[in-house]
């Protein structure tokens, strides 16, 4: 049988609400760490790729912008 420690129950919390979008600063508020600089270098590849989405919003914006030239 696995034993689960109470740290991995704290991390698994971190890293849903990571995974799900929750603001670092929050989580880092959360697990009670003085920085959020600590949780996002322990958690950092968990959070969403937003980089489409803000291609997508340059996109848009630079779109508008030739189209009133």
């Amino acid at each position: 049988m696995t034993r689960i420690r109470f740290h991995d129950l704290r991390h698994t919390h971190a890293s849903i609400l990571i995974s799900e979008g929750v603001d670092i600063v929050k989580v880092a508020h959360r697990l009670g760490h003085a920085n959020p600089k600590i949780t996002l270098e322990t958690y950092a590849h968990l959070i969403p790729n937003q980089d489409n989405e803000v291609a997508d919003i340059f996109h848009s914006v630079l779109n508008r912008s030739v189209s009133k030239l």
